[in-house]
């Protein structure tokens, strides 16, 4: 894949001082912090080594990677390494992809509390799947899945959501066979829908009542539990958005989708199209006009408001494994599953898994003959060690 013309730190770059000061462009520590790594990501700032092809000898510097994980440049390694280890615990049984989303009414609260209010987003979805199939009348099943927290939308509006892939079945509860979903069919999504509905509206009245929700601009008058009730009164009429895509066709459709969703950031450099006269310009495509791709022009202080709604609390994990996939006793449940399925554990982990493009990008293939690897020979130090992100107006406190 060619390297874009424009990336996200020419944008940021592009950030003038006196405009961040009359569009109110407030940004927290964390937020610095990822502007910064972006801007000096693979740039003489972080430093470098010298790069050799074991081949035709062919020499070049690489900079260093900044390894922020809302870094679009730095997501193809991760995503590789990650996508190994997920390759040898697919099972030849079909997938299921199933989203659960937020009603918009909670988006300015979950802004201000993204820990407490995404961890319940988990927490609702998570219990909700495994309950659902544990019981005898829809599958009767300890499944296993992973979900992963988006917070997107396609014009970089504030949108959470969390997607799931889920193998079609699971062990019986006396673990003594496997029970597989009917075919294409995975579990009934109103069913899911109240359920996490109720679970998740329960878990914020319970966070409300033991004090751990920040309310402050916007959203400060429901401090007062009556305003806070009304809120939850009205969650609990509306349908929440519960949907299940079409399964996957097998392994190889699993993780060319994981490639795809699971190291994203909020958008990607390929999708930048051009930086003129202190606006920027990007695709997106319109969902709700079948997927028709089309452009959107943004003051490029509106375009970085907008991305960093999207930066999450330090050390919080967005991919998250439940059920027979959990981490703890993960081998040992797929040992399990594949006797039950009869399927050798070396057939699964051979699986035919045909490299996605995006994969190809983490490899170091030489640019000159095409057939080598890039070796390390050399290191280049650190040339500006003081660099750092200039200071907003008012660096108002990280409270996600």
């Amino acid at each position: 894949m060619n390297k874009p013309q424009l990336e996200l730190a020419d944008v940021f770059r592009n950030i003038d001082s006196a405009a961040r000061e009359e569009s109110g462009l407030f940004v927290s520590a964390t937020q610095r912090r990822v502007l910064r790594d972006i801007t000096v990501c693979r740039t003489a700032a972080l430093g470098g080594h010298v790069e050799q092809c074991d081949q035709c000898g062919h020499s070049q510097i690489a900079y260093n990677s900044c390894r922020n994980r809302h870094c679009p440049k730095c997501q193809a390694a991760a995503r590789a390494e990650w996508l190994d280890d997920r390759a040898a615990e697919l099972l030849p049984v079909e997938y299921f992809h199933v989203v659960f989303t937020l009603p918009q009414q909670l988006a300015p609260l979950a802004l201000q509390n993204k820990h407490t209010v995404y961890g319940l987003l988990f927490r609702a979805a998570s219990e909700t799947l495994l309950e659902i199939a544990a019981d005898p009348r829809r599958l009767g099943a300890k499944i296993g899945f992973l979900a992963v927290l988006h917070t997107w939308g396609q014009t970089l509006q504030h949108h959470p959501h969390l997607h799931c892939v889920v193998p079609g079945g699971g062990p019986s509860p006396d673990a003594n066979r496997w029970i597989a979903c009917r075919k294409g069919f995975f579990l009934p999504v109103k069913v899911l829908s109240r359920l996490f509905r109720r679970k998740f509206v329960s878990y914020l009245r319970e966070a409300f009542d033991d004090g751990t929700l920040v309310f402050a601009g916007q959203v400060g008058d429901l401090a007062q539990k009556g305003r806070f009730e009304r809120l939850l009164d009205e969650l609990s009429r509306i349908e929440w958005v519960v949907y299940a895509k079409k399964p996957f066709g097998g392994p190889r459709q699993v993780l060319k989708y994981l490639a795809r969703y699971t190291h994203p950031v909020a958008i990607s450099n390929h999708r930048l199209l051009e930086l003129k006269d202190g606006r920027v310009t990007f695709s997106y495509k319109d969902y709700a006009a079948g997927n028709v791709t089309r452009t959107m022009t943004l003051a490029v202080c509106e375009f970085t408001r907008r991305f960093l709604l999207h930066v999450l609390p330090r050390g919080f994990v967005r991919i998250r494994h439940y059920g027979f996939l959990a981490n703890r006793s993960r081998q040992q449940n797929l040992e399990l599953c594949r006797r039950l399925l009869t399927t050798p554990a070396a057939q699964i982990a051979a699986c035919d898994v045909a490299k996605t493009e995006l994969d190809l990008q983490a490899e170091a293939k030489c640019p000159a003959c095409g057939q080598g690897r890039m070796v390390m020979v050399g290191n280049l130090d650190l040339l500006n060690p003081a660099y750092s992100w200039p200071a907003s107006r008012v660096l108002t406190p990280d409270t996600s």
